[in-house]
């Protein structure tokens, strides 16, 4: 699996601004998060121009590490590509990457699927219908026309109900594709592929498999083919080799006083609890189970170090790609939510070097 002949090197923030002004590519992201997606398209040497979040913590985090990038507090629904270009001083047509992670609470293997579609529901600290999102995203897409969009969601959407929704260009082969995503998109003059790629593949300590849409415009007259997995995969005991946790912050990971500490005892690493539901210990000689938004959750069932406690932000940057000096606001299960919603910035860093090279250089 891993040996310590290579290194599990995440670069620092001072490293990821050097790279990003190459300015090698222009960038403008929707449901932005914390900022994961945009750390990848920086560490590819992309120059990240705007970004839309909607939720208020979210978006605290953004602005606490990018603090010159303009950021779009509204729903996607009240937004404007034209207002945006001129707020930019870009063409329509002219900008390189639309990035885009619609909510994926509605497509998660872990939630109620298709049973939810259409409603008003928490997400984070807002409230608000998800299921629709990807056709607002769909919507930007045309009013900005990139020569590549790139847009991520849960393997969910792949499998059941969510896949007839997604859409396939074998659907549309028999006219039954009308109203899915990737007719929509394609729609819009695009030549869309998608592909369910697993971060460990990509230099990331977890195994943590992600839809990527990827979308190259018809006018370019250029193929897009999927980056190859990378030739090693580490390890979580790799990964945190060089993580020094401080008494504080194994206090916050602690859940001794829990019930689910007594069956963290009971199994052993890899294996998951047969009385809790999600409860798994994680193996040191293996990548992560995949870091949910619910993972900072004290008392609740999730992921967990293989010493019986949650895991450190410390750690958990480290399990996400996330630079250690990283800035995440709010107490600890906020900073770990906000990790867990994102997108691992070394897979997107995998995907945007690809659409570099292949389309945009």
């Amino acid at each position: 699996m891993g040996t310590s002949k290579i290194e599990y090197k995440i670069p620092l923030m001072k490293e990821v601004r050097e790279i990003s002004d190459k300015k090698l590519f222009s960038v403008v992201s929707f449901f932005a998060g914390g900022g994961g997606s945009s750390l990848g398209y920086r560490m590819a040497g992309g120059k990240v121009l705007a970004v839309n979040e909607f939720v208020d913590s979210a978006r605290s985090t953004y602005r606490a590490n990018w603090k010159d990038t303009k950021i779009y507090p509204n729903d996607i629904r009240d937004l404007k590509g034209e207002d945006i270009l001129r707020d930019l001083n870009l063409k329509r047509g002219e900008l390189d990457i639309l990035d885009g992670s619609p909510p994926c609470a509605s497509f998660s293997l872990s939630g109620n699927r298709e049973k939810d579609w259409g409603k008003v529901k928490k997400y984070s600290d807002k409230t608000q219908r998800t299921d629709d999102l990807f056709y607002e995203y769909a919507r930007m897409v045309e009013e900005i026309y990139p020569k590549v969009f790139i847009a991520e969601n849960v393997k969910g959407m792949t499998l059941g109900a969510s896949s007839n929704l997604l859409g396939s260009a074998q659907l549309g082969m028999f006219g039954e594709h009308k109203e899915t995503i990737y007719h929509t998109l394609t729609d819009k003059g695009y030549n869309v592929t998608y592909k369910v790629l697993n971060s460990k593949n990509y230099g990331v300590a977890q195994s943590r498999e992600r839809l990527i849409i990827v979308g190259v415009r018809k006018d370019i007259d250029k193929k897009f083919t999927f980056p190859k997995h990378g030739k090693y995969i580490f390890n979580l005991e790799e990964a945190f080799k060089t993580v020094k946790n401080t008494e504080e912050d194994l206090k916050e990971a602690n859940v001794e006083k829990y019930a689910i500490y007594k069956e963290l005892l009971k199994i052993g690493y890899g294996e998951s609890s047969s009385k809790y539901f999600n409860l798994v210990k994680v193996d040191p000689k293996r990548p992560s189970f995949t870091l949910t938004q619910t993972a900072g959750n004290i008392g609740a069932a999730s992921i967990a170090h293989w010493d019986n406690r949650k895991f450190t932000v410390k750690e958990a940057k480290r399990i996400m790609s996330f630079p250690d000096d990283y800035i995440l606001e709010g107490k600890y299960q906020e900073k770990i939510e906000r990790l867990g919603r994102a997108v691992p910035p070394l897979l997107l860093k995998a995907v945007a070097e690809q659409v570099y090279n292949q389309i945009l250089n």
